[in-house]
């Protein structure tokens, strides 16, 4: 590192008012400036204040994603204080604002009593199961045909026929390098994980062999095997190869020529993609990044997070009765998986008067005689009931009444109930505390090199961002070898990626319930919501229970409720998940990162959280923070649009809290504040589980777009290029004051000073005009002395200036009222055909070209370079026949004493009705 670049001393400089304004993102390169204004902050409500209603999702209910109808931010911010259940998806309309919430019948019906209004249904529990049968089916049509053609081999084992076929065999060249790509089928691949050996020629009429050897491995997507895969370097073009299979079948096949990719595309010839077939469960993420590490260990290891979360486990429960006052809630004290599943309770009639009430326990059966009266009829209460089968088998569960009810009514005899955790995976899934796997990949991973991390499944049912962050790492690995862009990637960062942060709630999201959001863990008491019937209630919003600008520091967009789907959690990193998140971004070398959710088709960054009322924000970026985040992003999206031509739009790219709602403890908020760390937010398509199809076209498209912020971040590490700025000084409405702006050659910050000593880290901070605008405007005294220096996100400072030194090699400027150039102006109106039309001139006195904009209400007009002498004229048509007193604006552009200047008349012109015979004026 240069002595000029001070890499992110500056990083966590904050303007005091970035600190307490209600948001100043800003593009410090584009858009014109603006006058900042800076509205003092409320002290954000206490976590208290922000308790929601539990909006009655019950157990056996599915939940729907439907349109929110809402009249603006207000209404949407109240919307997001229930703690509702949001899509990834805020559609601002000339109607207002169209939100996506994920609801059943039930908290429908809630939710349209407090008011809000819902549009159409557009994803059912019926789509979800489409999605599993279709997964359940590509992968059964791999294996059948593993089965087939393992079969097919046994029979023809000594006939012309191979147990192994080659699929492609592909060499083409990258730059210098000559490459063969090579896919083959071995019979019993779908079992064994021998590597096949591929033999290739060195040419026409060459031997087999003679151009040596190279390996191919499986793929296994689903847990079924694809086939067997892999590319090398060659010195030669091969003409034919020769795989003789582990069982003896032998196949050869002619080398075909690859043609080159088009375009501009980053990726060179024979460039390897698409290596997702369905869609995989978080066991099935975990495998295949394990594997991954087995066959490139010199390039990437598996790390084991260190929390363990809860696990895709529960204890077993029933609810007995159907009243609340006597019903009886009942818990195994051992997980379901570890024998709570084996008990059962029964509350018997004894069927004799005068009985007591009694519990009997054989084995895993209990047994409840309830008590009679001296009728026969039954008189045991809930609160009674709970109260022996604590006394009496408490040993094997817990009782308690239901929800907190005093439990005051007479319960009614039940049959023998089976306890169930009620879960449906299958026993490959395991029902312990999960391990949380990511793949480390790189060619140096000891933390020498600057370290980028991509994680997903933060949210259960987002099946679709594992995908993409499986696609990037073989990407990475698989074209190392073949691809000079990949090879400085891997070479060069130290690439982390957590494909499933969450586990647990992805699995009970395929097995169990589709619109699982948060994790398993209930935290909810025995005397609310804790009982079998709020089993899909559960659990923490991982996106939620973070450290910084949370719900348990005021903040909006999260829930205190057990039950709510924003459940922030009973503390900040209460939860393993995020612990190990956090984890992750303490790693001292990680400087950006990538954080993949769907849906919605955005693309942002922090603030993501804000305090109401008021809509106060976290800190924004500096300008030059903000000018990275945009110009990385154009660089990002743009990767993702070469795909198949779709484009992010600049409404859904910017900070969380300016293009979505309120996500108080968010985890890219934990990384950029806490961490420094540049955090991106991928929303990925436009629904949690599409088809297959669209699913793969994502999966691909979002792949772009994270393998282009490593590009992002290896660029950041090389840059040694220091910015330039300059001063625009203009006239200022205020007599004797000048407007003055700064402007920079790239994402930079500035220093500045206006009492004529020398500009170091610790003077002002050029700051934002406000909310996606340009750099702020100084108003500051004509004469004044400007001195600054700009610096980039990499540290380099401008001319080779040294903020700590005493050297005064920085910028220097007189702050003085330019003269205006010479115009002069004419505004008329007048009658054509019936018609008014406003005539605008403007003649260019001055002794150089200068560029005239007329504007007008009724349209502008640009004339660039007016040589000296020339004129500008536009006559606007009114489409009226009779018009107002109004005013008309000349803007002229242009250069006076070596600086330049911009030049504004406006001028008055008086109303004419065209239609009244008398001529006009």
């Amino acid at each position: 590192m240069s002595d000029t670049r001070t890499r992110s001393r500056w990083r966590y400089r904050l303007p005091v008012s970035a600190a307490v304004a209600t948001g100043t993102a800003v593009l410090l390169l584009t858009g014109p400036p603006a006058v900042a204004v800076v509205p003092q902050a409320a002290a954000p409500e206490p976590a208290s204040a922000f308790i929601t209603p539990d909006l009655g999702r019950l157990a056996d209910e599915q939940a729907n994603v439907i349109e929110v109808l809402l009249a603006d931010t207000d209404e949407l911010d109240a919307l997001v204080a229930t703690g509702v259940d949001l899509d990834h998806h805020v559609d601002r309309t000339e109607d207002g604002i169209v939100v996506h919430a994920v609801v059943t019948g039930n908290e429908v019906a809630t939710l349209t009593a407090a008011g809000f209004t819902f549009g159409k249904v557009l994803h059912t529990p019926a789509d979800s199961a489409a999605r599993i049968a279709e997964r359940e089916a590509t992968i059964a049509a791999h294996l059948a045909e593993n089965q087939e053609f393992s079969a097919g081999a046994g029979k023809a084992a000594r006939s012309v026929a191979s147990d192994v076929k080659i699929i492609r065999a592909d060499y083409y060249t990258n730059g210098t390098t000559q490459v063969l790509s090579v896919e083959a089928k071995w019979a019993q691949g779908q079992t064994a994980t021998t590597a096949l050996t591929v033999q290739r020629d060195s040419g026409p009429g060459t031997e087999i062999g003679s151009g040596g050897t190279q390996n191919i491995t499986r793929f296994v997507d689903g847990g079924a095997y694809m086939y067997h895969r892999g590319a090398a370097t060659v010195t030669s073009k091969p003409e034919y190869v020769q795989i003789t299979s582990p069982t003896g079948g032998v196949a050869v096949a002619e080398v075909k020529e690859w043609l080159p990719i088009e375009g501009d595309s980053p990726e060179g010839p024979g460039y390897q993609k698409d290596f997702v077939t369905s869609y995989l469960t978080p066991t099935e993420l975990y495998a295949r990044i394990k594997t991954l590490a087995e066959q490139y260990p010199s390039l990437s290891e598996i790390v084991e997070l260190p929390y363990k979360t809860n696990g895709y486990r529960r204890k077993a429960q029933a609810v007995l009765g159907t009243a609340n006052a006597s019903r009886v809630g009942v818990d195994s004290l051992a997980w379901g998986h570890e024998g709570g599943n084996n008990l059962a309770v029964e509350l018997a009639n004894p069927g004799a008067a005068a009985s007591p009430l009694t519990v009997a326990v054989t084995g895993n059966d209990v047994r409840v005689s309830l008590a009679t009266d001296a009728s026969g009829a039954v008189t045991s209460t809930a609160a009674e009931v709970v109260a022996a089968l604590n006394e009496q088998a408490g040993t094997l569960l817990k009782a308690y009444t239901y929800r907190g009810n005093a439990g005051a009514g007479v319960v009614a005899p039940a049959a023998r109930t089976p306890l169930t955790d009620g879960l449906a995976a299958p026993a490959s899934v395991s029902r312990e505390p999960h391990t949380v796997y990511a793949i480390r990949i790189g060619k140096h991973r000891d933390g020498s090199k600057l370290g980028v991390l991509a994680y997903a499944q933060e949210h259960a049912r987002e099946w679709v961002p594992p995908l993409v962050t499986i696609e990037t790492a073989e990407r990475l690995l698989r074209n190392y070898a073949i691809d000079a862009n990949t090879r400085e990637l891997v070479d060069n960062l130290d690439i982390w990626i957590a494909p499933s942060i969450n586990p647990d709630g992805g699995h009970y999201s395929f097995y169990d319930f589709a619109s699982q959001r948060r994790n398993m863990t209930n935290h909810c008491p025995t005397t609310g919501n804790a009982d079998f019937l709020a089993r899909n209630s559960w659990g923490v919003d991982n996106n939620r229970n973070y450290t910084e600008y949370s719900l348990f520091d005021g903040y909006s967009g999260a829930s205190a409720s057990c039950t709510s789907d924003t459940y922030a959690g009973p503390s900040e990193l209460s939860e393993p998940e995020n612990k190990n998140v956090d984890w992750l971004a303490s790693r001292g070398n990680i400087k950006f990162s990538m954080n993949l959710h769907s849906s919605g088709n955005y693309f942002m960054w922090s603030p993501g959280a804000y305090a109401t009322p008021g809509r106060i924000s976290a800190p924004r970026p500096t300008v030059a923070e903000e000018s990275l985040f945009w110009g990385a992003s154009s660089r990002i999206l743009t990767a993702i649009k070469r795909h198949r031509n779709l484009a992010v739009t600049p409404a859904r790219t910017g900070p969380i809290a300016d293009v979505l709602y309120s996500a108080a403890g968010n985890s890219g908020d934990m990384l950029w504040y806490k961490y420094g760390i540049y955090a991106w937010n991928f929303e990925v398509g436009t629904s949690f589980q599409p088809t297959w199809a669209s699913a793969r076209e994502e999966t691909l498209e979002y792949s772009n777009g994270l393998v282009e912020m490593l590009r992002v971040a290896r660029d950041y590490d090389t840059d040694e290029v220091a910015p330039t700025s300059s001063a625009k000084v203009e006239g200022s409405a205020t007599a004797g004051m000048v407007d003055v702006t700064f402007s920079t050659s790239e994402p930079a910050a500035v220093f500045y000073t206006v009492d004529g000593t020398r500009p170091t880290f610790e003077s002002t901070l050029y700051g934002s005009a406000g909310i996606r605008e340009g750099g702020e405007t100084l108003t500051l005294p004509a004469g004044t002395t400007l001195h600054w220096f700009s610096v980039d996100a990499a540290g380099n400072v401008e001319g080779g200036y040294q903020p700590d030194g005493t050297g005064d090699n920085y910028q220097k400027k007189k702050a003085y009222d330019p003269k205006e150039l010479p115009l002069t102006t004419t505004v008329q109106v007048r009658c054509v055909a019936g018609k008014a039309y406003v005539g605008v001139q403007a003649f260019n006195d001055h002794t150089a070209a200068v560029s005239i904009a007329l504007e007008s209400a009724y349209g502008n007009k640009s004339f660039a370079n007016v040589a000296p002498g020339g004129n500008a004229f536009q006559q606007f048509n009114t489409r009226a026949s009779a018009v107002s007193a109004g005013s008309a604006t000349v803007r002229a552009t242009g250069s006076l004493n070596g600086e330049a200047v911009t030049t504004v008349v406006t001028k008055e012109y008086a109303g004419v009705n065209c239609a009244d015979p008398r001529p006009a004026l």
